[in-house]
């Protein structure tokens, strides 16, 4: 892959899909050329012009991202098959032999020996949430890796057992119904939070009622995600109904994690139609761009997206209701197949107005506030993923397809009640 960054005022001259081919190549080499030297996943973060440590952090679910960033790469020719297997196979290497928790993997981990590094004090060991989307990326790989050779071969297989030994069911505390994101072998269940809806955490529930050994019971998904005060909502906000979640509908990352890998047109359950429930927030995400009652510099109809990114005082989860005037380019580029045109106006403005305070050597940086004249130079594993998966997503559906195709996943899309033109008539 060519390592120079396109100057972004010849960028704003092409015709669209060349330039999101342009953002999607510039996006992907965070996770090529800005991954981890040995192992090849993806690290938590990079500053721009700083060279990474070996023994920073390696994100899982980040990493989860750069295995369906790496697809998407192979498809489009920007490096090869044989080039993508190797470094899939190093990914490999080293999830086989890192330290798992009934399954599990950590948030961080060091990508050169594969032990656990703390999220936080109590938050040291398995994290099922981020360990659900390394998941839904290596099931992808295993399905368009599809090749009858020696390579293809034994990524298949390794992937197969990596995805058999989650023990999804230990993740009920015993039996209660309700998955919970933390275990460690020093703090136990101390942490004791309860993954309920609605939020980023559909995928997990998705793949615990899939999995081929340890799969829980439809029950929990309806009286653990699909329960409390959380998970309905049914008001309006600027003018449009929001069939589920917070007020406002939470950061957009919501509509993003999940539907990497799940196909949300035409999937629903008796709870909510998916690509509704995520058209419609963003929809409400960019009016309230739009409307902009903080005031905030630059918000407008060509400048919205309001997600969890870093930010002038350090990290938070933006959204209408949690706003200090920070754009992150991930909510808009990420929600290209919801909102297309609007998206697109978005990525021909940042790179017009802003130019190379956010446009890097990968891609877009993490966010920016105009009001404060902050701009970011980081990058984000679980920010830069989305935009290279989404995209692709809108152009060909290609995730969506493989994902969708998984015959796990459609035993458990099943299992949970949801309908989808991508599930295939029950076999007599």
């Amino acid at each position: 892959m060519p390592k120079s960054t396109p100057d972004p005022s010849k960028l704003i001259s092409l015709p669209d899909e060349a330039l999101l081919d342009a953002v999607q190549r510039q996006t992907f080499r965070y996770f090529w050329e800005g991954a981890h030297p040995a192992s090849g996943l993806a690290f938590d973060r990079r500053t721009a012009g700083k060279r990474a440590r070996s023994g920073d952090p390696v994100t899982i679910g980040g990493s989860g991202f750069g295995v369906m960033a790496l697809i998407v790469a192979t498809e489009r020719g920007w490096v090869t098959r044989d080039a993508a297997v190797e470094r899939l196979g190093r990914m490999l290497d080293l999830l086989a032999r890192a330290r798992r928790y009934h399954g599990a993997y950590p948030h961080f981990m060091d990508g050169r020996t594969g032990e656990s590094i703390p999220f936080s004090p109590k938050d040291d060991a398995a994290d099922l949430v981020e360990t659900s989307f390394l998941m839904m990326g290596l099931l992808c790989a295993r399905e368009y890796f599809d090749r009858d050779t020696p390579q293809e071969a034994s990524a298949r297989s390794r992937i197969s057992t990596l995805w058999s030994d989650v023990e999804w069911t230990w993740f009920t505390q015993g039996g209660r119904q309700v998955l919970y994101w933390h275990w460690s072998p020093k703090h136990g269940w101390a942490m004791n939070h309860a993954i309920r809806g609605w939020n980023e955490c559909l995928m997990t529930y998705v793949l615990a009622a899939s999995a081929p050994q340890h799969a829980i019971e439809a029950a929990v998904y309806a009286k653990g995600f699909a329960s409390g005060s959380g998970f309905r909502n049914g008001k309006r906000w600027y003018g449009t109904e929001l069939p589920l979640g917070m007020a406002y509908g939470g950061p957009l990352f919501f509509a993003h994690y999940s539907f990497c890998g799940l196909d949300p047109r035409g999937l629903n359950d008796r709870y909510a139609d998916y690509w509704e429930q995520n058209v419609r927030h963003v929809r409400i995400n960019r009016a309230h761009c739009v409307a902009n009652p903080g005031k905030f510099k630059g918000y407008g109809r060509d400048c919205w997206g309001l997600t969890a990114s870093d930010d002038p005082a350090g990290y938070s989860a933006h959204a209408p209701d949690n706003d200090n005037g920070t754009i992150s380019p991930t909510a808009a580029l990420a929600s290209m197949p919801y909102a297309p045109a609007e998206a697109m106006t978005v990525t021909r403005h940042f790179l017009k107005r802003y130019g190379k305070r956010v446009w890097r050597g990968f891609g877009f940086v993490d966010a920016f506030c105009e009001s404060q004249r902050w701009y970011a130079d980081t990058f984000l594993a679980i920010d830069q993923g989305p935009i290279v998966v989404m995209i692709e997503n809108h152009r060909t559906g290609l995730l969506w397809k493989l994902f969708m195709a998984v015959p796990e996943v459609q035993a458990g899309l099943r299992r949970l009640g949801f309908k989808s033109p991508h599930l295939k008539a029950a076999r007599r």
